[in-house]
């Protein structure tokens, strides 16, 4: 294949699954000898794109204000300059800008792609997403709620690429040295001694932190010496949101076995300790990342089977679905997991490797056309 030039559009650079999935495109954009450019306002992980290998401009083109025309116009002239083969947008603001750029440039212009990486609200801002050329829907759930709320988009031109973890980075049977058990058994000693339950996911109310502080107090009155970790959940400008969470569980009795702590890089060792990995998610998520990540470590995962996460419970750990809001039933299905957890796949069908060769044989079969 010839060498392309490919624009990817996004809001920032800082954390996410959007800003993820950037950053692992642009990689294997590099890798396959391809130019790789990214549009956003910046962020903490311009660093690690540029040391990739990729180009970095700074626009911002996620900000909504009055000046979202300008930033329109210098967008396409940067297009205009660039020459790109494809434009790939994956946020709303960012693919509205990037569709009236297109527009403004001559034949013939770049190929124009969107990925829908959330259940977006229905309604004409969100249906912007699918009016690429391509649209990538990660995973089956996006690709019905697209079908559903945007009746009139061409179901030939969606393409459900799941998003991937790397096998490497989450290995079987990982286990933390004893540095870091000593660490965490200084920084939570809480969670020393009993069975330990994991939910990370940030300080949102969406993330089921709730249900998962009931679902500790049913397992502690019923005999089960659980402790909950509510990783990342500890963030600033969240205060009210946890001193909610920590009234909860004074509430319920099971203050001293919670321990809520800062978002860290070291997840595959918190996999690592965990008896069971939660994903309770009160709204449906569009994939549910946590579920694969725990997986491949092998540890077993329990959820609400809705969204992504439900897809991939269902596929992969049946044993850790349940309906959602069935809180007894999660009670039951915890202790089950705890006591004997069926095992775990072996392998993980939704790699790293496959998302990238998935999109980069897309913006090829695209750009032959």
């Amino acid at each position: 294949m010839r060498r392309l030039t490919v624009v990817q559009l996004l809001p920032a650079l800082h954390s996410g699954g959007v800003e993820r999935s950037t950053l692992e495109i642009a990689a294997a954009l590099v890798a396959a000898g391809h130019r790789s450019v990214v549009v956003s306002a910046g962020g903490r992980l311009v660093a690690a794109l540029l040391a990739g290998g990729s180009e970095h401009i700074e626009l911002p083109i996620g900000a909504k204000s009055l000046r979202a025309f300008a930033t329109m116009r210098r967008l396409r002239a940067q297009l205009a300059a660039l020459e790109p083969d494809i434009v790939h947008a994956r946020s709303r603001l960012p693919a509205w800008l990037g569709w009236f750029a297109l527009r403004g440039l001559p034949a013939p212009r770049p190929r124009f792609v969107t990925t829908v990486h959330g259940l977006n609200s229905p309604g004409r801002y969100s249906g912007i997403l699918c009016r690429g050329e391509r649209v990538v829907c990660v995973s089956d759930t996006v690709r019905a709620h697209v079908l559903r709320h945007w009746p009139g988009t061409d179901p030939a031109k969606l393409q459900v690429i799941p998003r991937g973890i790397d096998p490497a980075q989450f290995p079987r049977g990982h286990q933390p040295d004893a540095a870091w058990r000593a660490r965490f058994a200084a920084e939570h000693p809480a969670l020393q001694g009993g069975r330990l339950l994991l939910l990370p996911g940030r300080g949102t109310r969406l993330k089921g932190h709730a249900d998962a502080i009931r679902l500790l107090a049913a397992l502690r009155a019923g005999g089960e010496d659980a402790r909950l970790w509510l990783l990342g959940a500890r963030e600033p400008g969240r205060e009210a949101y946890l001193a909610e969470l920590e009234a909860l569980a004074s509430s319920l009795g099971v203050a001293s076995a919670l321990a809520i702590s800062e978002p860290r890089s070291d997840v595959l060792d918190a996999y690592a300790v965990a008896d069971l990995v939660l994903q309770v998610s009160n709204k449906p998520e569009a994939f549910g990342r946590t579920v694969l990540e725990a997986l491949s470590v092998g540890r077993p995962v329990l959820g609400w089977a809705h969204g992504g996460v439900g897809e991939l419970l269902g596929a992969l750990y049946p044993a850790g679905a349940v309906p959602v809001g069935e809180h007894a039933a999660l009670a039951v299905a915890a202790r089950v997991l705890l006591a004997a957890p069926p095992p775990v796949p072996v392998t993980m069908p939704h790699t790293l490797a496959a998302m990238q060769s998935a999109t980069l044989d897309l913006y090829a079969r695209l750009v032959s056309v």
